[in-house]
């Protein structure tokens, strides 16, 4: 039996940290909200985050990170990017203590805005900053409603290290759930993180009633986009944003309704406020959070991203939708295929 820290009690902390118990590991969640906590740990069910479902009973939940952390030999970053470097801080300092080297994994998708780092490169910095190959991320086409239900799921899991990948591999796999190693951690990253940006026009696009054709160019434009930046700033592998975790992902966020980036962008596109989408959502909406990171990026190194760019000064400008369309429409002809 593996002792795994869940650090997140959302959806899909919850989800995953069920799905590690009922494979026999002993798992505790970790999450500040009482209540959610309580409810865990009294009715197996967490119904802020999963209506009508119910969490393996062995999982318990706590407030406490050192009870967390304690003697776990894998834990698991589930949480929101803006709070990804608080506790990653707290959690290196408690593991330092004890002397303890367990494997991180993060499941979180977002790119820190000020810093322009990755999870991964938070998690280094804070918790092991020697020992990158410690660091293992999960990321591709994967709702937390979908794996409850046990949908058939299959998603990248990478690292830097070979058996730290094939580890998580074999600790999360199950007969709905599939992994597949890739050694790119940061194209991995970058795909998961910027896809929930294009995500966010994607729903723009469906608020303002355009049709299969404006879809169907938003992705895949998004995708050029994501590959540049993937490539052109963090030296990835192009080849990993034909896979699980670029493709794969940018078409399950950009069209589905489970999608907290395609919920907001289709009540932007319908004439809500951002404030408003953002206080009525009930969870982070990453895409409006890594915007920021993206449009840093683009600005210090003239990287080319028309629809991140638009999103951004949607969101943070005040720009109206329809002239940004226009605009994109507009611009002066490019060559397809290009970095």
């Amino acid at each position: 039996m593996t002792k795994i820290a869940v650090l997140g009690a959302g959806s899909w902390g919850t989800v995953l940290g069920s799905m590690l118990a009922d494979k026999g590991n002993d798992v505790i969640l970790y999450g500040n909200n009482e209540a959610v906590n309580q409810e865990i740990n009294e009715h197996h069910t967490n119904e802020h985050y999963m209506k009508d479902w119910r969490v393996n009973e062995t999982v318990t939940a706590t407030e406490d990170l050192n009870k967390a952390l304690e003697n776990a030999e894998v834990v698991l970053f589930v949480l929101p990017t803006q709070a990804v470097r608080i506790v990653a801080k707290q959690a290196g300092q408690i593991l330092a203590k004890s002397g303890r080297k367990p494997l991180i994994v993060t499941a979180t998708k977002g790119i820190e805005p000020g810093s322009k780092k990755l999870i991964s490169e938070i998690l280094t910095e804070e918790i092991y900053p020697e020992d990158e190959d410690l660091i293992v991320a999960i990321s591709g086409p994967s709702h937390a409603e979908s794996v409850a239900q046990k949908d058939l799921t299959a998603i990248s899991c990478a690292s830097t290290s070979k058996k730290n990948a094939e580890k998580v591999q074999e600790m999360l796999s199950n007969d709905y759930f599939r992994l597949y190693t890739n050694s790119d951690l940061i194209g991995v990253e970058v795909a998961g993180a910027v896809k929930n940006v294009i995500a966010i026009a994607a729903g723009i696009l469906v608020g303002k009633k355009y049709g299969d054709d404006a879809k169907a160019a938003l992705m895949t434009r998004g995708l050029a986009e994501i590959t540049r930046l993937g490539v052109n700033y963090f030296g990835a592998d192009p080849m990993t944003f034909s896979g699980l975790s670029g493709i794969g992902d940018l078409i399950v966020t950009c069209t589905s309704v489970n999608s907290r980036n395609w919920r907001c962008g289709k009540q932007l596109g319908e004439g809500k406020s951002l404030d408003y989408v953002l206080q009525n959502m009930g969870q982070v909406v990453e895409g409006a959070t890594t915007v920021k990171a993206v449009h840093e990026l683009c600005e210090e190194k003239q990287i080319d991203m028309p629809i991140s760019e638009a999103i951004y000064r949607v969101l943070y400008e005040n720009s109206n939708v329809d002239d940004e369309i226009k605009q994109m429409m507009g611009r002066s002809p490019k060559q397809e295929i290009r970095l």
